[in-house]
């Protein structure tokens, strides 16, 4: 349920963010293209890797140099469909990978 919380305070707060920090979205955007192939969403050899957006949503500093960082990644496979997923992980400027990467598909929309 504090999961579902998250959620729906992030999918309300305005996109515009103002966040600041290391500029991590790598470690998170790979972790979760392998639990997309991994769960079966998608088959990333069909993701059109030029189509994908990436949105830093929150990047605060925990304690000194280490930051938790909510990125939401779009990706789009070459017959139009998108995948939505939020992920949440904790980064410093020395180290992208400080810790595992919570992934939540928020979106899944296929074209017919």
């Amino acid at each position: 349920m504090k999961k579902f919380s998250i959620l729906i305070l992030l999918m309300l707060c305005p996109l515009a963010s103002f966040a600041k920090g290391p500029n991590c979205y790598s470690w998170p955007m790979n972790m979760t293209l392998a639990w997309m192939k991994n769960e079966n969403i998608v088959d990333i050899r069909k993701l059109d890797e030029s189509k994908t957006k990436i949105t830093q949503l929150v990047s605060e500093e925990i304690k000194k140099g280490v930051y938790t960082q909510i990125y939401n990644f779009v990706f789009y496979d070459t017959h139009g469909n998108s995948y939505q997923v939020i992920t949440k992980s904790q980064a410093s400027y020395e180290e992208c990978s400080i810790s595992d990467v919570n992934k939540y598909l928020i979106s899944k929309s296929q074209v017919h």
